[in-house]
């Protein structure tokens, strides 16, 4: 069992570019990561905890917008 991802995988998992992954760690809005060696990788939980935030926000702004 995989417990962490590299940030392509995270990425192909979630449906998104890498260009935008960056644009979000930019804003202050990725997952959190860690460092491993020269790897840059995502934890099962810091994706799972990152999905939650971006759904959340989204609920909240479909709230706003109504």
């Amino acid at each position: 069992m995989k417990s962490a991802a590299t940030v392509p995988q995270f990425c192909d998992g979630h449906n998104i570019s890498r260009t935008h992954f960056y644009e979000l760690i930019k804003l202050g809005r990725a997952p959190r990561l860690m460092k491993v060696g020269r790897r840059t990788l995502i934890s099962q939980e810091a994706a799972a905890d990152w999905r939650q935030r971006m759904e959340t926000e989204t609920a909240a702004q479909s709230e706003v917008t109504r």
